[in-house]
């Protein structure tokens, strides 16, 4: 009964019940005490029935104007109840509407779903479109993100969560899909903890979601092709790699290189380039399976991850596929191109069981695949990893060469064959190293070139070369001295390395002191800067020869278009010279040629005197071999030198 007095909660059974009881209350005091009363007021039976009518009018009259006030007060306290709901449900909406979201409240006893008007507005909706169920709204969920927020709601429900977060595309009244982050909290639970009832929000994050995938786009995707790039390629690999040790499955992985794609973009510029890239891009998608990858790694270099490739004829015929695919002509922009590629291939587990190693292992045997005349496929081998190792150990050696004084010129005289004089001589370098003896120049100088340190050891040849031909020119004051300039110090940054024209002002030397012997495939490639180098050269005086002359790009027209002062004949045409042979005619050709134009004739590898009468018939200008002497040290050098001087005035 103490309840029953209570001020809270108010609810409409308990405001009934206390009306009753103070009409039950009140009732029974009227009529046990009432009559009492009146007998005690009035004294005569008549007084006490005519005031009886009066008591009975007066008890309806009280009685009523008690159950007025009750039933107000009652009314009263619920109308501002009422009220007070109304205004904090307003409050509730505008809180979480007021950043325009979408709100919804979920009966979960009865499955109904109240979905607001801003709700609607954000997917396109009108009243009555969608059922008011949870299972409706599942409906419109994403396929792909249903089981997600399936599941986010339930590690929600269950606890693991303390707040109810999922995001998921919903689908819109107009078909397109928009992504939604869903925020809700269970409000009602029941004595056993149950859910009862639960409210939420809904966001449109399409921006973010968009500007997110643009940003891993960018992050992962190549730009120009749209495949996979090297950052991706790798997590990727990684993953393929853990099942395929867990499933103990192979994997093939090849390493692909655009042959001569630097030739196209130096010609045809980058946007061709581009152009090419995409289109090697797609052949690449078409050799191999859906499940397979294709990344591109940088530059002109891609790769392709086979998947459950078990035999080496499945690999070999994808890799013919490919290179197939890339002898057909690239049409660009009008421009009818011809390239090839080179590929290496490597295996798990065979070649190695690490995403570094692999991928090392492919781009060495794509490495040799090149060497080996491009447009082909190789396998890595082990001799590669030895080869490789060796490389790696000659190139970590080289840099510290210079400083310890390891290399030394050697010089090979160039006869004058008309008079039998030595006016001239190659500078060729030499590596002496503390472990290995004499490195080969062909070992190391390719080393250099790759890595860059061909400009530090370039320059220092030039000056060692350019001291020693001042000391020799007291004697011989026409003496000059060869040197080969690399293709890559002529594409080098000038800023970067010596001015040789400047060292040889500030040496006080004239330019035809020096000649600088130069490759046919550097003028094949002779941009603006090799150009302005080759005319620096030319008004300084310094001589400018091409070397192994016919064994590369021959053509008429790098002579007549550059000044060039001598053509050096290959050793593989004049080792095999004899009367009558073709090397012999190629030889008389090369020289009445250059000599029409105005050009000296050297022929390199003169072994024999058979071989250096025919060249002196044929009107060759010098000769260079072992017939007069290997290449020698400094101090040799000028023993030949004195011996020649000691003869002619004998």
């Amino acid at each position: 009964m103490i309840s029953v007095w209570r001020k809270a909660p108010y609810t409409p059974h308990l405001i009934a019940l206390r009306i009753f009881v103070i009409y039950i209350l009140s009732g029974l005091f009227w009529i046990f005490f009432s009559d009492n009363i009146l007998e005690a007021l009035v004294s005569s039976q008549e007084q006490f029935t005519e005031y009886s009518i009066y008591k009975g009018g007066a008890f309806i009259t009280l009685t009523a104007f008690m159950l007025y006030f009750l039933v107000r007060g009652s009314v009263q306290k619920q109308f501002d109840v009422k009220t007070s709901l109304h205004v904090s449900e307003d409050r509730w909406k505008f809180a979480l509407e007021g950043a325009g979201d979408g709100v919804w409240d979920w009966d979960m006893v009865t499955d109904q779903v109240f979905r607001s008007a801003r709700w609607k507005e954000i997917y396109g909706y009108t009243n009555n479109e969608i059922e008011e169920t949870s299972s409706a709204g599942r409906q419109l969920v994403h396929p792909d993100d249903l089981m997600h927020q399936i599941e986010d709601t339930q590690d929600y429900l269950h606890g693991k969560k303390d707040l109810y977060v999922s995001e998921y595309r919903l689908l819109c009244k107009d078909g397109t899909w928009k992504w939604t982050l869903s925020r809700g909290m269970v409000i009602s639970r029941n004595a056993d903890g149950k859910p009862l009832r639960m409210i939420g929000t809904h966001t449109d994050i399409s921006e973010r979601k968009n500007a997110e995938n643009q940003l891993f786009q960018l992050a992962h995707y190549d730009q120009i092709t749209r495949l996979p790039n090297r950052v991706l390629f790798l997590d990727r690999f990684q993953q393929v790699l853990k099942y395929a040790k867990r499933d103990q499955q192979p994997i093939t992985l090849m390493y692909l290189d655009l042959d001569r794609f630097k030739e196209v973009n130096d010609t045809l510029g980058h946007d061709m380039g581009d152009v090419l890239l995409k289109e090697a891009a797609d052949r690449l998608m078409k050799c191999v399976r859906a499940d397979d990858t294709v990344a591109r790694m940088g530059g002109d270099e891609f790769t392709v991850i086979l998947n459950n490739i078990d035999n080496q004829i499945s690999t070999e015929r994808i890799a013919q596929s490919i290179l197939d695919k890339f002898t057909e002509p690239f049409h660009l922009d009008g421009e009818v191109v011809y390239i090839s590629v080179s590929i290496g291939i490597s295996a798990y587990p065979v070649d190695g069981d690490e995403v570094e190693v692999l991928l090392k292992n492919a781009d060495q045997a794509m490495y040799v695949a090149k060497q080996n005349g491009r447009n082909r496929y190789h396998y890595f081998t082990s001799v590669m990893q030895n080869h490789a190792l060796n490389r790696w150990n000659l190139s970590n050696d080289l840099r510290g060469a210079i400083a310890a004084n390891q290399l030394t010129l050697y010089y090979q005289p160039i006869v004058n064959l008309a008079t039998g004089d030595i006016h001239k001589a190659e500078a060729l370098i030499r590596w002496q190293h503390p472990t290995r003896g004499l490195v080969s120049p062909a070992e190391f100088i390719p080393i250099a070139e790759d890595t860059g340190m061909i400009i530090e050891i370039g320059d220092w040849v030039f000056t060692e070369a350019v001291e020693q031909v001042i000391k020799w020119r007291m004697h011989q004051p026409n003496f000059q001295i060869s040197i080969n300039r690399s293709p890559v110090q002529f594409r080098a940054n000038l800023k970067y390395h010596l001015n040789w024209v400047n060292h040889l002002h500030a040496r006080n030397l004239p330019g035809n002191s020096m000649c600088i012997e130069i490759t046919e495939g550097l003028l094949l490639d002779a941009r603006d800067a090799v150009i302005q180098q080759l005319d620096s050269y030319s008004k300084t005086g310094i001589k400018i020869a091409i070397d192994d002359f016919g064994t590369g790009y021959s053509s008429l027209a790098y002579l007549r278009k550059f000044d060039i002062d001598y053509v050096k004949i290959d050793k593989s045409f004049t080792s095999n010279i004899h009367a009558g042979s073709s090397d012999m005619a190629l030889c008389e050709a090369i020289i009445v040629m250059a000599h029409k134009l105005g050009k000296k004739v050297i022929a390199e590898g003169i072994e024999t005197q058979a071989q250096l009468d025919l060249l002196i018939k044929a009107g060759c200008d010098f000769g260079q071999g072992y017939l007069f002497s290997k290449p020698v040290p400094a101090d040799a050098f000028e023993t030949l030198l004195a011996e020649k001087a000691a003869f002619i005035c004998a």
